[in-house]
């Protein structure tokens, strides 16, 4: 395990879990539990458990009775195609190895299944559901020893794979920069599905750079010419397009998403976002 490994487990698990274990915020607030029914306050009962609103329309005191629900099955799938491998203040790649490291020990500490998928232009990786610390390390390590260059982005394979393979109704995270045309209405309509999309913000609003030579990190090929306002102009709209497409899918399909860039905290965005 190298030591960019090391870091981003020992950051992440620091904190999901905390100085004293279980202190922290989970990610998963909310989850584990369902309501059941109201009934009647009885003596003895967990006066926490009082609902304040019942109980002021009624007279008298009512308390929410829940049922324990299934453990869930957390799957973090992650686009490890050539166009992670880029970031002004960190790679877009080191910051998705950092949101499966938060995901996996918060579904760790959640007593929740947590699997991870690793795919480019074909599957590399499926890891068996645990609920052990180490499959989230091997997740983070995979990640993070995984070539991304010359790898192109097959997001209709990576869609259809994760419809196929991963069978039972899971919370299944996408983490991508989401540059490239991918459809997920299919897997929401089986999966509970979360987009997370990794950006530099410079990708999305970039200056100009002259004349100089530019390598695509996905076919390996080089251009070189002039970065100028014209070029940057038809850049920036075909990102918008890009962008704009991808909102309206999510809208329409209730697919949930957070956008993340390379200069923010993971850990932050994703409590943000998942509550």
């Amino acid at each position: 395990m190298n030591r960019a490994t090391k870091k981003i487990i020992f950051k992440t698990r620091k904190q999901v879990f905390g100085e004293m274990l279980g202190n922290n915020a989970s990610v998963f607030q909310g989850q584990g539990f369902e309501f059941a029914e109201l009934r009647e306050y009885i003596y003895g009962d967990d006066i926490r458990k009082i609902d304040w609103k019942s109980t002021a329309k009624l007279g008298k005191p009512f308390v929410k009775i829940y049922h324990e629900e299934r453990q869930l099955n957390i799957v973090v799938a992650n686009m490890m195609n050539g166009s992670t491998y880029f970031g002004t203040v960190r790679q877009k790649s080191d910051v998705m190895a950092e949101i499966t490291a938060i995901l996996g020990f918060s579904a760790v500490k959640n007593a929740d299944l947590f699997s991870h998928i690793i795919y480019a232009d074909k599957l590399y990786s499926k890891s068996k559901p645990s609920k052990k610390l180490f499959s989230v390390n091997s997740a983070v390590e995979g990640l993070e020893s995984f070539d991304v260059l010359g790898r192109e982005g097959d997001f209709k394979g990576f869609v259809d794979t994760l419809y196929s393979r991963v069978k039972k109704k899971s919370l299944l995270f996408i983490v991508s920069d989401f540059i490239g045309d991918i459809d997920l209405k299919l897997l929401s309509k089986k999966h509970d599905v979360f987009a997370v999309i990794v950006r530099d913000k410079f990708e999305e609003n970039p200056s100009e750079l002259g004349y100089l030579r530019l390598i695509d990190m996905e076919s390996r090929k080089s251009f070189e010419g002039s970065v100028d306002g014209s070029l940057l102009s038809r850049y920036r709209n075909a990102l918008h397009k890009n962008d704009e497409k991808l909102y309206k899918q999510f809208k329409k399909n209730g697919i949930r998403f957070a956008k993340i860039y390379t200069d923010e905290d993971p850990y932050l965005k994703l409590i943000k976002r998942m509550r």
